[in-house]
């Protein structure tokens, strides 16, 4: 099999498309890009101001009503008005779409397959690339897991270019900068690193720049997860988010302002936003639509449910263990009924059977989500616990368990608290007390030494400390007057 590609690559390197006239040039040109095996490879030739011409382009890319106004014109050139030098005919001709010239094998085939139009002409050593592709998109709703009861309604989709144009549409400022880079031997994705030049973390900068540039992969399959991987390959062990993914451009855009670097992969319809520690990732954009007192109070809410959540289930079952620690005044806590099934495993069922539920509603067919879910309501509610698998308690605290995933956006921490608690309890039933302390300890270990990309780190501004931002990630405050109406905003 290596003989076999490299004998490919070797066949590959002989063909030269800038070499030879313009019979040779244009098989070349087909052999490279296999047009007579790849049915969406589209070869046409035409004659343009008396000169034969090939025009390479890919099929699902090509904007008809675009193309045909353009070739109109081309047949329009008579051969007397034809320049003998490319540079004129640029000028003379092409002034109305985006035009690149190409004097380099590698980047024609990387921009025809990117959506380019080439255009090679007898006579002209250059080839022209035309830039009137459309790629197949959807339309820019509001991502489903980012939501907002006011503001904005659009979201980035799988489409670089889009997603830019609605940052700009927020930030019509100059020093806003879109650097591109390409990553991968065979995918070749562009990636786009994002900044404001005037405000940005340079150090956070020139470390996400220089791993990009320096990865060495074949493709990025998973495109923002394999590059997030890329980027940090050696912390798979921590399960906590290294970044703020975020599909809302206003969000994007805020975070831009604020002097962050955002990364944004093509068929990726989420933004990567560098650096970012845990508060900035426990943010949301709802608290910013509403005023500071609502926004401080949907803040705290978000935060004070998060860290019950990992602890409620742990909790109770140490309590359960130990019995003679209750006060009089909890005493309703206790689980009176009779315990067939020992608390930790009836916890870590539910734990494994709520998230076997999460994957069925998302895998079912929308007629059919609401149906299973009340089945699986009643089953789970009701059988469940008069079978006496489970206890009515034990039912009641993993249901806000379920619900408490959902107060925050961000998929990846919802998991990582997930294996925390579930880890506290596996500690707290083998080592009771002592379990639990290990268990705490380890999760602000992690917290603590998660990697952070170019920032102050994961926990600032309370590690290391500074107070009045911490003041600000507790409380949503409205902008000083002099900050709103600068002309630096």
């Amino acid at each position: 099999m290596d003989q076999n590609n490299n004998g490919s690559m070797g066949a590959q390197a002989a063909l030269d498309i800038f070499q030879g006239g313009y019979e040779q040039r244009m098989n070349a040109a087909k052999a490279l890009l296999h047009s007579d095996e790849n049915f969406d490879i589209l070869h046409r030739q035409l004659v343009i101001g008396g000169r034969k011409t090939s025009l390479f382009a890919v099929d699902g890319f090509l904007t008809g009503a675009v193309s045909e106004k353009v070739l109109e014109f081309f047949y329009s050139i008579q051969e007397a008005d034809m320049p003998q030098n490319y540079n004129d005919f640029e000028a003379k001709f092409a002034p109305f779409v985006d035009i690149m010239t190409i004097q380099d094998q590698e980047k024609f085939v990387q921009f025809l397959l990117a959506g380019m139009t080439c255009v090679l002409i007898d006579g002209y050593r250059q080839i022209i690339a035309f830039d009137f592709r459309e790629y197949p998109s959807r339309n820019v709703n509001e991502p489903d897991k980012d939501k907002v009861l006011r503001g904005s309604r659009d979201g980035f989709i799988e489409a670089l270019v889009p997603n830019a144009a609605l940052v700009r549409r927020r930030i019509r400022d100059t020093n806003l900068i879109f650097q591109i880079q390409t990553v991968g031997r065979s995918s070749k994705t562009d990636v786009a690193v994002v900044y404001m030049k005037d405000r940005v973390n340079q150090k956070a900068l020139d470390a996400v720049l220089d791993r990009i540039q320096n990865i060495n992969v074949d493709s990025l399959t998973m495109n923002k997860e394999s590059l997030s991987e890329m980027l940090f390959p050696r912390n798979w062990c921590n399960p906590f988010p290294r970044f703020k993914y975020t599909e809302r451009p206003d969000t994007t855009a805020a975070c831009l302002l604020e002097g962050s670097v955002v990364i944004m992969v093509d068929n990726s319809p989420a933004a990567m936003i560098i650096p970012s520690s845990l508060f900035s990732i426990l943010e949301d954009a709802n608290e910013y639509y509403f005023p500071p007192i609502t926004g401080t109070y949907l803040r705290l809410t978000r935060m004070l449910t998060s860290v019950v959540a990992v602890y409620i289930t742990p909790v109770l079952l140490l309590l359960m263990q130990n019995t003679q620690w209750i006060p009089p005044s909890l005493a309703f806590i206790k689980i009176e009924d009779e315990i067939n099934v020992p608390v930790v495993i009836q916890f870590l069922i539910l734990e494994f059977a709520i998230d076997g539920l999460k994957m069925a509603s998302i895998n079912s067919p929308n007629m059919l989500t609401t149906p299973l879910s009340i089945v699986a309501g009643i089953v789970f509610g009701d059988y469940t616990v008069s079978s006496g698998w489970f206890n009515a308690e034990i039912m009641l605290y993993m249901a806000f368990v379920a619900v408490a995933n959902y107060t925050q956006s961000n998929m990846e921490l919802g998991y990582a608290l997930k294996f925390y608690r579930i880890l506290l309890l596996v500690l707290t039933a083998w080592l009771n007390l002592t379990g639990f302390i290990i268990g705490s300890a380890l999760l602000v270990l992690s917290l603590v030494m998660n990697p952070v990309l170019g920032g102050k780190g994961y926990l600032y501004p309370l590690l290391p400390f500074n107070g009045q931002q911490l003041i600000k990630r507790f409380f949503r405050v409205s902008l000083p007057y002099n900050e709103r109406h600068s002309g630096n905003n």
